[in-house]
This record gives C-alpha cells, sequence and structure tokens, in this order.
C-alpha cells in the first residue's frame, strides 16, 4: 500500500491494527476494554487504519509517530504561523482533574501536530516552573497554536491552557470564556472527580461545546464503560462519541484532533468590529515590561496600536504583537478568533489584570467583555524572615513577586515576637504555599509563617463595616455589634465506604448538611456549607487521611454569614503576647485556649519565678497552666540550729521571687511561636 501524500491525511499516529510492533502492543493493551468499546474504537479508527498502516511501520511506542509521518508533522507545523481563514480556527482548552493526564494529552498533541520537535520534547511541556513539573499541577497557564490539515484543509488549532486548582478557578473562568470548546478528560481507571465536575459546570456555563475523552485506557485497571455512564449519569453529557485514548502511549490523538476540527465550533467572524480582546493571563518581563496573553474577540489588533485596558483606563502603544507556538512569536496583526501576545512597556501588571478588555484608544468599543472581577485575597497570614537582616530582601522579593501575580496583596506588619515582616493576603492554601516556596527557592530566604486566617467582616455599633483580617486590629468587643465571616459550598466525592468519616469531619468543622446523592452504585457526593476559617488548616488533609486518598473535593466561596466570633488571647506573666491572639468560634474557644497553654507550658523554659500562662477572652481566664519556679536551696547552708534561722532565710527567698516576678519579662523563644504556630494550624 502506498503511503499517502501530505495533503491526504493529518498528521500519522499508531493505530490499533497493522503489522507494527506497536500497534499490535497498542491492540493488546485494549483487549482489557469491552467488545462494545473495542468494537466502537474500531470502527471510528478503521478509515486512518488504511492510509497509515504502512507509515506507521517503525513506529515508536513513546513518539507516537513513525519517522514519515515525523516528517508530515514538523512540515505542517513549520507552517503554523500561516494565516487561515477564521472559518479554520479552533479555540480549545483542556478541563480534567489533578492527575488525570491533562498535560501529557497536551505534550502529546504538541507532538502530533508537529508543534514541538521531538528534539526539544520533554514531559509536561507547558509547565515551565520547578514547583508545576514537582507537585504535577498547572500554576501558571499557558497557551499553544498549532496546524492540523484535516480533509485537505489546514485549520488553527489554539489550545488554551488552564491552572488546576480551584484557588485559580477565576483564571479558570477566562480562560474558558477564550474557547469555544473544551476536552474534558476523565481517567478511565478513576473516573469523574470532585474538579472534573466544578471545571464542566465552568465550561457550561461559557456554552463551550464539550468533547468527552477517556485517558489512560491501557491501564489494567481501566472501566471505560462503567466511567461513561457516570459521565452520563453525573454531568449530563452525551457519551456516544467519546474518545478513547491514551496520551502516553499515543493511541486516539488523531481521533481527538479530527474531533476538534469537527465538533467545535468555529470564532464568529466580527473582524469589522471595533476590537475587542479578552485579557486570560499576564506576567511580567523584565525587559519588556508586562505581557498580555489575549484573544481577539471583535475587530483587529496590529503592532504599532494604540491600545486602551478598559477596566483599569489605562493606555499604552502595542510594541509588539505575536502568536505563542508555544515559545513567543511576533507576527504583523491578529484579527477576531486569534489567540496571541502583546508587549506595550506596561509597568504593573496591575495595569493589565486578567479579564480586562483591550480595545483601541482612537475607536473605543462601546461596552468591556463581561465576567471582570478584581482578584480578591482570602486567606492571609504573616511571613516574618529568620534573620532580621533579611527584612529588606523579602520586601524586594514580594515586590518582585508581585509583579507577576496581581492577586498577592502585602502589607508591612510588626510582631513583638518575630520582628518585622508583612502580612500578606492570598487566593487560597495552594496560593500561600507557592508564594512561600518560592520565596525560599528563587530569593534564598529563610521564613516563619504565621497561622494562615480569613477576613472577617465586622459590623460596629456606630454603623459602620470593616474588614479585619489580623486579630491584633479586632475592634474593642464594646464596639462591636457582629462579626461576620466567609463560608464556602464544599462538594466531597468519596467511595461510599468512607461516607460516614467524611461527614463526621464536617460536622467537627461546623459544617451545614446540604445534600447527599450517589452518582455511581459505589460513589457518592456529599454537599456541605461550612466556614472557611474551618478549612485553611488541615482539612484537606484530615480528608485524604480518613478516606485512605480516595476522596477529593471542591469549594466555592458562597458570602458572609453571621458568627459567634470571639478574639482568644494570650497572656503569659500577665503580659498579652499579640502573636498567639486568634479569632475563633466561641464553641471551639476552650479547646483552643487548652490546647495552647500546654503547648506552651512544654516550649516555655522555667524561670526563677512562678509564670502563669493564661488564654483569654476579653478580661477572663478560660484556660491556664502554670510554669513552676527553678528554687535555689537556701537551706542547703543550714547543718541544723534553730528553726528560726531557716524561716529567716526562705522568708527572704520569697521576697526577692516577688520582686522578681514584678519587674521580671519572659522571654517566649522562637521555637516556641513556631511549635504553637504550627498547633494553631490543627486545632482551628
Amino acid at each position: 500500500m502506498a503511503v499517502a501524500s501530505a495533503m491526504d491525511l493529518s498528521p500519522p499516529t499508531f493505530f490499533l491494527s497493522g503489522t507494527s510492533s506497536s500497534s499490535s502492543s497498542s491492540y493488546s493493551s485494549l483487549r482489557r476494554l469491552s467488545s462494545v468499546s473495542v468494537s466502537r474504537y474500531r470502527r471510528h479508527s478503521y478509515h486512518k487504519l488504511q492510509l497509515l498502516c504502512q507509515a506507521t511501520a517503525g513506529t515508536e511506542p513513546q513518539s507516537g509517530l513513525s519517522a514519515s509521518g515525523s516528517k508530515l508533522a514538523a512540515r505542517s507545523g513549520q507552517d503554523r504561523f500561516l494565516k487561515v481563514p477564521i472559518s479554520n480556527i479552533r479555540n480549545f482548552s483542556i478541563i480534567a482533574h489533578i492527575d488525570h493526564g491533562k498535560s501529557t494529552l497536551a505534550d502529546k498533541l504538541l507532538q502530533v501536530t508537529g508543534t514541538v520537535q521531538n528534539r526539544d520534547m520533554k514531559e509536561q511541556f507547558l509547565d515551565n516552573m520547578d514547583l508545576e513539573r514537582e507537585r504535577g499541577i498547572t500554576i501558571k497557564l499557558q497557551a499553544a497554536r498549532m496546524r492540523y490539515v484535516f480533509e485537505d484543509k489546514p485549520y488553527c488549532l489554539n489550545l488554551i491552557d488552564t491552572p488546576g486548582h480551584v484557588d485559580f478557578s477565576y483564571e479558570v473562568s477566562r480562560s474558558l470564556a477564550a474557547c469555544e470548546g473544551a476536552l474534558l478528560v476523565v481517567d478511565a481507571s478513576q473516573g469523574v472527580e470532585a474538579q472534573t465536575l466544578a471545571n464542566v459546570y465552568l465550561a457550561l456555563e461559557n456554552n463551550l461545546e464539550i468533547i468527552p475523552v477517556l485517558n489512560k485506557i491501557d491501564l489494567p485497571g481501566a472501566e471505560p464503560e462503567k466511567v461513561l455512564r457516570e459521565i452520563e449519569e453525573v454531568i449530563g453529557l452525551d457519551c456516544s462519541k467519546a474518545i478513547f485514548c491514551s496520551a502516553k502511549e499515543g493511541i486516539g490523538i488523531t481521533e481527538i484532533l479530527d474531533a476538534i476540527v469537527q465538533r467545535i465550533p468555529a470564532p464568529r467572524d466580527t473582524a469589522g468590529n471595533p476590537l475587542r480582546a479578552l485579557i486570560f493571563d499576564s506576567y511580567y518581563d523584565p525587559y519588556r515590561g508586562v505581557i498580555v496573553y489575549f484573544r481577539v474577540i471583535d475587530g483587529k489588533v496590529k503592532k504599532g496600536d494604540r491600545i486602551f485596558f478598559m477596566a483599569s483606563g489605562k493606555d499604552y502603544f502595542a510594541d509588539e504583537v505575536g502568536v505563542l507556538s508555544p515559545n513567543q512569536i511576533q507576527v504583523d496583526e491578529l484579527y477576531a478568533g486569534e489567540v496571541g501576545y502583546i508587549a506595550a512597556s506596561v509597568r504593573s501588571v496591575a495595569d493589565a489584570r486578567v479579564g480586562d478588555t483591550i480595545t483601541h484608544y482612537s475607536r473605543k468599543a462601546e461596552s468591556s467583555l463581561p465576567g471582570y472581577e478584581e482578584a480578591t485575597p482570602m486567606v492571609f497570614c504573616g511571613l516574618f524572615p529568620v534573620d532580621a537582616d533579611q527584612f529588606p530582601d523579602l520586601r524586594d522579593a514580594l515586590e518582585k513577586l508581585q509583579l507577576n501575580d496581581a492577586a498577592l496583596k502585602f502589607e508591612p506588619e510588626t510582631s513583638s515576637a518575630m520582628g518585622f515582616g508583612f502580612r500578606c493576603g492570598f487566593l487560597g492554601l495552594l496560593h500561600m504555599e507557592i508564594v512561600q516556596e518560592r520565596l525560599e527557592r528563587e530569593y534564598n530566604l529563610n521564613l516563619i509563617t504565621t497561622a494562615p486566617s480569613v477576613v472577617y467582616r465586622v459590623n460596629t455599633v456606630n454603623g459602620d463595616t470593616t474588614m479585619c483580617s489580623n486579630p491584633s486590629r479586632l475592634p474593642d468587643p464594646g464596639q462591636r455589634k457582629s462579626v461576620e465571616e466567609p463560608y464556602v459550598k464544599i462538594e466531597l466525592l468519596t467511595p461510599k465506604e468512607y461516607i460516614g468519616a467524611l461527614m463526621e469531619l464536617a460536622q467537627e468543622r461546623r459544617g451545614e448538611f446540604k445534600e447527599m446523592k450517589y452518582i455511581a452504585e459505589n460513589r457518592a457526593s456529599i454537599l456541605y456549607e461550612l466556614p472557611l476559617a474551618e478549612m485553611v488548616g488541615d482539612f484537606f488533609d484530615q480528608l485524604k487521611s480518613r478516606t485512605k486518598g480516595y476522596a477529593s473535593m471542591e469549594y466555592s466561596v458562597i458570602g458572609y454569614r453571621e458568627s459567634d466570633l470571639i478574639k482568644l488571647d494570650i497572656l503569659i506573666n500577665a503580659e498579652m503576647v499579640e502573636p498567639l491572639s486568634t479569632i475563633v468560634h466561641r464553641d471551639k474557644a476552650y479547646s483552643v485556649g487548652r490546647a495552647l497553654t500546654q503547648k506552651l507550658k512544654e516550649l516555655i523554659p522555667r524561670q526563677m519565678f512562678k509564670v502563669p500562662i493564661q488564654a483569654c477572652i476579653g478580661s477572663k481566664v478560660i484556660a491556664s497552666e502554670a510554669l513552676s519556679a527553678i528554687r535555689k536551696d537556701v537551706l542547703a547552708k543550714c547543718y541544723g540550729g534553730d528553726i528560726s534561722r531557716k524561716k529567716k532565710l526562705l522568708k527572704k527567698q520569697a521576697a526577692g521571687k516577688k520582686r522578681m516576678k514584678a519587674i521580671g519579662r519572659v522571654d517566649v523563644p522562637q521555637e516556641a511561636f513556631m511549635a504553637v504556630l504550627k498547633l494553631e494550624r490543627e486545632v482551628l
């Protein structure tokens, strides 16, 4: 059989049948599927098989491409900067739960379309940060332009990546708003997870065409037919045209590319309208300023245009316009439907926020694109350098990070225990961990992190409302009318044998039960509403440990609710220790106070006088411990004689201890603060 020419077929990958060793190994791995799925898979790929069985001879299993196929893909990839009609543009995203194969599938799409050459290829190609590779999640999203030939017509495929965590759900929503379709990737061995559901609902809100893709079908535990039923029952998607694939082995990649072309709609042809472009990401380049990633919704933009950011009200000249493939390549012009970047010497990420609309300064659009929000921090903590001399370095490092991350907020803070530092605001716990780890790795800082807290809304008696993220700034009880705390709606997906353990965990954290339903025969979805403050501690760790790692969770903030919250102070030798103050619910105040005082008793060194350690609500002591004094044996020199001599010495010692206690000061060691802060994360 003659090998087809480049114009006769799209870049080849290896298939189920044929004489090649890789094809036969792929078929043997697929024999584990049910007969229904195998027959459907054969029918779906038969027409490709006839043309490609010879081209795929000698295919390497890991690459998924033959030598001739690589050349064809490379040739197609070289032409990806050529313009195509708007009707031949496809903008899509990949949505999936963590570790369901999103990055691996993106790698394979880049490789099969010739966008990235085999010699340049590496795992998780679009994940540039070391942290992303270590954790296996996408923190900073990317975009890539690919070229694919289908039925003799060239198509431009724009993959817009999405971050992989609930903390960045706003960025995910903006990425999806820049697309017309999405690949829903589900692990064939694990099924639908919590984050899968959340991202699908975001995609449905944006009216995207969703293509179900079952990944990892080559695994021994894969149950594709069962997972298909789960998707249909839980999400309500029609899975009759679902695609079976293994991104690692290269199975089904061409079918996915064909489906993107056939099933995802083209952008609307609005190139003649005033310019409107949606920003879905931005980052700071030290030489060129802020680089903005955007999707052109209406109109055209070219190099030299004077552009206007509608939300921030700033205007700049576009010094550079280009496409992402996946590296930045300059072009002269981008029109409606295309995805690219602009460098305009923007000095601050805050001037070009995610979700903002770009238009022409001279011909402004009538209205901005919907959905813009300013990122508001939900979790706060204190960052202090272990070495006080590193305070200026910490400030410089935070300023540089803020250039790349407009959601990061910080202000100076002084602590009697830890010296000078910063009170920092983050989108969530993962965001906090990433910033802390980047500060330590990239800027060689050694940091102490206080227990995370949330933003409380305090209504005062004079009618004012203040936002409070630091216990030290909470108004006095006489001035407070009520205190409100943020609540989240949390969905827990778990095997049925762990339902009791998870309900117990949620009840302990002041959760309000809302709903429970079975999404499959042995898996359930539990819906709770609980305070965000109860979740920012070790909730996720407890969830995983109580379910042996099988449960998953997804949450969203639903607003503020009034709660009976109080400020818990810690007094050591009648002196308040401000860094250890916390805001807790009244019902939990005693247990938290008892745990903190007991821990401090273990950690603070004994003094020459008795040291009381107290947990107080206002002036009321609710928990107390005491460090006994180190007693000098003043009677050692008395080897007998009258008792009055001994009494005189003891009386003199008691008077000295009393005077020492009155003027004495207890130094709480750094290790004690760090241990107590760790304890606060566990008990709050």
